[in-house]
Parts: C-alpha cells; sequence; structure tokens
C-alpha cells in the first residue's frame, strides 16, 4: 500500500469565542479572537505562550493587571510541573524512570489521582497512559507517522491506566513497564485555567475571560453583568460556527478531531488521523462525533470529558450525563446534527445551517 502524507493542521479559529480545546499537543498554537467587545470599561489584556499554545486573558477591575501578571506567572509554574516536552518536569521525570518510583510534587500526585479516577469513571474512555501511541504519530512534534499495525499493537500494549501507581503517603509515582509513559494533556490546560481564574479572584477580578489554548475559562459576567457569548466552532469548516453559549462563571472546553490531524492519501483516498485516539484500539477515535463542548464550572472536569466523550461516542456521553450530572455538553456528530443536554436550552443559540438541534433529555425514553 503506497502512502503519500499531506500534512496540514486546523486554523486559528474564531471565538469570542470559537473553542478548540485542545487535549493532544502539538507545536502549532491554536488562536481565538474577539467577536464582540462591548463592556463598560476596557480591559488589561495579555498574551502569552505556554503548555505548547498560544493563550490569552482579559480582565477588568481595579487590580486587573496584577493578577493577570500572577495568573500568568501560575500557568507558566505549573507547565513546569506537567509538561511531558521538558525534561525537568515532574511528568517527564515519571516517563524517563523506567518503571522506578519517582518523587513528585504534592500537586503532581493530586491532579495524578483525580485524573485517574476520571479514568476509572469513564470506563478508559480516558487514559492517561496514551502517550506512546501519541507521541509515535507525531502529533507533539509535527513529524507525523501512519503507525504499521504491528507498531500500534506493540505501544497500544503498553495503555493501561491501572498499571500507574500513585503512592501519596510517599509522594510517588511509578509506571509498571519501561516504555510507558504518561501524557496530562487532557487535563492540564483545564487545571491550570480553573487556577488562573482563582487567583484573578484573589485579587479582587469580577469578570474576566481567559483563554488557554481554546479552553475557555470565564470569570464572572461581563463588566455589566451580560452572560459571555462563546461560539462553539462548527467542525466542518475553517470559519463559522454551529452555535453560541451565553455563559458567566463557568468553563466551556472543546475537544474535536478537526483541530490537530494529518492526512495521508491510501489507494487514491484521502484518510484523516487526528489527534484523539481511542485508547481501546490505538486508532483515532471513531465513535461518530465531530466535536464535543463541555460546560461546567471545574475547568479539570471539562478538559477530562471533552476528550471521553469524544471517545465514547452520543449514546454512551448521553448516558454517562444522565449518569454522572455535573456538566452540559453540546455533540455535533459527524452528519452534522447538533444535540444539546436540556441544561442548555435557555443558554443555547442554534446558527445560521444548524437550526435543527435535538435536546437530550436527562430521562432516556
Amino acid at each position: 500500500m503506497k502512502k503519500k502524507k499531506v500534512l496540514k493542521c486546523a486554523p486559528a479559529l474564531l471565538a469570542l469565542l470559537v473553542l478548540c480545546g485542545c487535549t493532544a499537543q502539538a507545536n502549532t498554537p491554536t488562536q481565538s479572537a474577539p467577536i464582540t467587545t462591548t463592556a463598560q470599561e476596557t480591559p488589561q489584556e495579555t498574551a502569552f505562550y505556554a503548555m505548547d499554545t498560544l493563550m490569552h486573558m482579559k480582565a477588568y477591575g481595579e487590580n486587573e493587571a496584577a493578577g493577570l501578571q500572577a495568573a500568568e506567572d501560575e500557568i507558566n509554574r505549573l507547565e513546569q510541573l506537567f509538561s511531558h516536552t521538558l525534561g525537568e518536569s515532574d511528568i517527564s521525570r515519571i516517563n524517563a524512570a523506567g518503571g522506578g518510583a519517582v518523587a513528585v510534587s504534592e500537586e503532581t500526585i493530586s491532579l495524578m489521582t483525580r485524573a485517574l479516577e476520571i479514568c476509572l469513571q469513564t470506563g478508559g474512555a480516558l487514559d492517561i497512559t496514551v502517550y506512546p501511541l501519541v507521541a509515535a504519530y507525531g502529533f507533539p512534534t509535527g513529524d507525523y507517522t501512519v503507525l504499521s499495525d504491528a507498531e500500534r499493537l506493540r505501544l497500544l500494549a503498553l495503555v493501561d491506566y491501572e498499571a500507574v501507581t500513585v503512592d501519596v503517603s510517599a509522594g510517588t509515582v511509578a509506571l509498571a513497564q519501561p516504555d510507558m509513559g504518561l501524557s496530562l494533556g487532557a487535563v492540564a490546560k483545564g487545571y491550570a485555567s480553573q487556577q488562573a481564574a482563582d487567583i484573578l479572584r484573589s485579587y479582587g477580578v469580577e469578570s474576566a475571560l481567559l483563554t488557554l489554548g481554546g479552553n475557555i475559562q470565564a470569570v464572572g459576567a461581563k463588566p455589566d453583568g451580560s452572560p459571555w457569548k462563546v461560539a462553539v466552532q462548527d467542525p466542518f469548516t475553517d470559519s463559522g460556527y454551529v452555535g453560541v453559549l451565553s455563559v458567566s462563571d463557568c468553563a466551556v472546553i472543546t475537544s474535536g478531531g478537526y483541530q490537530r490531524y494529518f492526512d495521508v492519501e491510501e489507494d487514491g483516498k484521502t484518510v484523516r488521523y487526528h489527534h484523539i485516539l481511542d485508547p481501546d484500539t490505538g486508532l483515532p477515535a471513531d465513535a461518530g462525533l465531530s466535536s464535543v463542548t463541555i460546560v461546567t464550572d471545574d475547568g479539570f472536569l471539562g478538559d477530562a470529558l471533552s476528550t471521553s466523550l469524544f471517545v465514547m461516542g452520543l449514546d454512551e456521553a448521553s448516558e454517562y450525563w444522565r449518569a454522572q450530572g455535573g456538566f452540559e455538553a453540546v455533540f455535533v456528530t459527524d452528519d452534522g446534527t447538533v444535540y444539546i443536554t436540556e441544561g442548555l436550552s435557555a443558554l443555547y443559540e442554534p446558527s445560521e445551517g444548524f437550526e435543527q438541534v435535538q435536546t437530550i433529555a436527562m430521562q432516556s425514553f
């Protein structure tokens, strides 16, 4: 089989934000730009590069400048702990230890523990040990490769979140096999956005909007008291959106196969390999969804669930929402149908071309 590689990354995306939550890291950052700027005062804004993506934060209030600097410092500090590309980070040291126990920070222990709980709760749809496959496909570096079946299956044998040992009392983490690898890419930005928001609040900021690689975190409402308008990207085009959410004081995080991918020609057909891998197969998740958007007051949870529910597919994801609660969701299927959980009924406005919205009720019939 002759394969010709055609590399492509998703372009900069709209937001007021158009959502581009990136669960697998790559070198090309996603960006967002305002649709509207209506406010009672001029915000203080900052943009910087961290966690392999461009980040933008704006805040209103008397101490907004100091708060934004403290929030940026916090994000940079967390990157030093959780990055799998920085050699001295806790995660990189665990990956390099060959299966030995590694002493890490209390914060890493806490994040790892919670991430593993989500892995268990989602039945492995989220698996933080999928990194060897992600790396082999080339998503962290942009050096993309289509894996042979033999190589994919070899690496798939290393994917097992239950083979991670977190010793809370000793403050250590260990992997069961030398070639295993961790990535917190599906949770780190969500956690960082929540921490940054909390820091801004501690500085007295009551109105702010944070965009961490497309993970949107709203602090309060706009200065005039109206909700933030957050647009959910159309996953089938380079611009445009399927609808707009009106939100305040919450996280809105999207995962989709359109965000990071590469195309190859196989037997005269274009085949797309995206960055959200199914931990059961080692292949890009193919459960009928083009994007999943999570709305929640917990950035960590939103980041984790946007990935895992994408892997699950609509039916299983809907049942998970009914069973667990604590979040709302927008699902866009591969045929372009938009589904929203009923808690968003009054908060979601469809865009032209996507007016037919299906509502998922708490009780299934």
